[in-house]
């Protein structure tokens, strides 16, 4: 099962392992107060990709489309995702984005829920 958080929210009792998904660490949050297991920054949009989707929510689709084909450059970091999931029987997605239908970690379980 694949969870999806925003790395300001509480760590949920069930929660069993986490990852967080940015390049950059959440604005605001003190380092003693993250609430993930492991911070994978290359799976992350690349800085050119995040800056030109800006979180434009026209820019949506198309920004699917190209993470998708970034991430599927990267097929080894997504085996890790998914061995992480299936060892764990659980994995929260964790992102710092404000939009909670228009962000990557939605991309990323899209991925992992079709391996």
């Amino acid at each position: 099962m694949i969870a999806i958080r925003r790395a300001y929210e509480q760590k949920s009792p069930d929660e069993v392992f986490s990852v967080f998904f940015d390049r950059l660490w959440p604005r605001g949050l003190k380092k003693q107060e993250a609430q993930w297991d492991l911070w994978m920054k290359e799976v992350a949009p690349s800085v050119e990709l995040r800056k030109w989707f800006n979180h434009e929510i026209p820019r949506w689709e198309e920004f699917k489309l190209l993470y998708t084909r970034e991430l599927k450059q990267k097929p080894q970091t997504l085996q890790e995702l998914k061995k992480l999931e299936l060892q764990h029987n659980q994995l929260t997605l964790v992102y710092a984005a404000k939009d909670r239908n228009h962000n990557h970690a939605l991309v990323i379980k899209a991925l992992l829920d079709c391996l």
